[in-house]
């Protein structure tokens, strides 16, 4: 239990944990790596200490280095080791989906398992195309749930629609692909986050887009040196704050700017918030600096092809929406129904709690904005984004927020409410 206040100022310059999609990938392609690469600035999150956990099982060697830096000692495509127990991913299922395609071109058995929440996640978008390239894969529930058990093997090459845009699927089918035979060809029905097909390129693997197709050969990972950004996700509590927030001015630097990412801070600049962007670098990832000042915001349309860029930061959508002007709605997430818990109810359910009109649609929500949150008693469950998305709520409420939950924001931004304390805000 934390307790949270509304501050009479908010001012500050932040440097936000590295980028925790990036984070997964770039362990991962090191792990995968022939020889030793260098990473800086990783997730301090638990989701990236379990892909950690799970490649060091595999036999890759990591060895701290200096100022952060972590060197991964890469075994090459065929040089990961049978693990002698079960694969635990525990709450990331970033985690369980891209070591799916890893470990189905193993030549070894494994499984893969997760906590009660992980475990009640779907895996089916992952198993069906990996059994279509070859591999031999079961699970619980109609081989739909972990634990997965996998049976590695040679994979060929296949021309796959995705259902959905999900990066997690296409993640997991690029790196299953490395090592197929023939060419992996993916289409998607609308665009998702790109980390992989940037990384990818910038380590000259053969790999070509065309709008939402995608195309990759079989090919060897060289080592690396990775700067990983800050991440935009972690970032996004501290804008929607100096947006909403009557006296603000925050500035988070080096964070990551990928179009694919940034859906929120357009709809919060849309909406009128006073956003200042200073770009420094563009490769692998565009990265800049970032100030958000107080601001006077009035609701704005949310078209379903920003959903995707913009799906952990619909919580926090929902919080600005209650504090803008005008009526809001938002269609398109039902994703939101199977992430860590059921997002949608979760959020409109506290929200309600704090004294605003906000209505739960199947894939939505809806409602009036403009009346003050108040202070209440709230519980983000086990999940960190709905923690944060609170704990934004209430340093914005009139009077008193008892936040229960608050632990789980360890899972992606443990340094979050430290970091809130350092601009001012109160959480005791």
């Amino acid at each position: 239990m934390i307790r949270i206040a509304k501050p009479p100022r908010l001012h500050g310059t932040l440097t936000v944990p590295g980028d925790k999609s990036i984070s997964h990938r770039g362990l991962i392609l090191a792990g995968l790596a022939s020889g030793r690469s260098s990473l800086r600035g990783l997730s301090s999150g638990k989701d990236v200490a379990s892909t950690q956990r799970v490649l060091r099982q595999l036999g890759v060697e990591m060895i701290p280095g200096r100022g952060g830096e972590l060197l991964v000692l890469g075994k090459g495509a065929a040089g990961l080791k049978e693990p002698e127990s079960v694969l635990h991913c525990g709450n990331s299922g970033t985690t369980a989906r891209l070591m799916a395609g890893v470990l189905a071109r193993q030549r070894f058995f494994s499984v893969l398992t997760g906590d009660a929440s992980l475990r009640a996640r779907p895996m089916a978008r992952v198993v069906k195309p990996l059994r279509e390239m070859g591999a031999r894969i079961w699970g619980r529930q109609g081989d739909t749930k972990l634990p997965l058990a996998i049976q590695g093997g040679r994979l060929r090459g296949i021309r796959y629609e995705l259902p959905v845009a999900s990066a997690q699927v296409k993640t997991c089918l690029l790196f299953a692909g490395l090592g197929a035979r023939g060419e992996t060809e993916i289409f998607e029905p609308a665009p998702s986050r790109d980390h992989t097909e940037r990384l990818f390129s910038w380590l000259g693997l053969p790999l070509q887009k065309e709008g939402l197709r995608i195309r990759l050969r079989p090919a060897e990972v060289p080592a690396f040196q990775l700067e990983v950004p800050g991440d935009f996700s972690s970032a996004a509590y501290f804008f929607a704050l100096g947006a909403l927030h009557g006296n603000a001015q925050i500035e988070i630097r080096g964070v990551n700017l990928n179009p694919t990412r940034t859906a929120f801070l357009r709809v919060l600049e849309r909406m009128g918030a006073r956003v200042q962007v200073s770009l420094l670098r563009q490769e692998p990832e565009p990265v800049g600096d970032v100030v958000v000042q107080s601001s006077r915001l009035r609701n704005v349309p949310v078209s379903l092809e920003e959903i995707p860029g913009m799906i952990d930061e619909i919580p926090l959508l929902a919080v600005v929406a209650t504090q803008a002007q005008g009526t809001f709605e938002l269609r398109g997430a039902a994703e939101l129904r199977v992430k860590e818990s059921d997002r949608l109810h979760a959020i409109v359910t506290q929200l309600r709690k704090m004294g605003v009109a906000i209505e739960e649609l199947p894939d939505g929500f809806r409602g009036e904005g403009g009346a003050p949150l108040r202070g209440a008693v709230v519980n983000a469950g086990p999940d960190h984004r709905i923690a944060m998305a609170l704990a934004v709520a209430g340093s914005v409420a009139e009077g008193e927020t008892v936040l229960h939950g608050e632990r789980w924001v360890a899972i992606s931004f443990p340094e979050f409410f430290d970091l809130l304390r350092q601009i001012g805000g109160t959480a005791q």
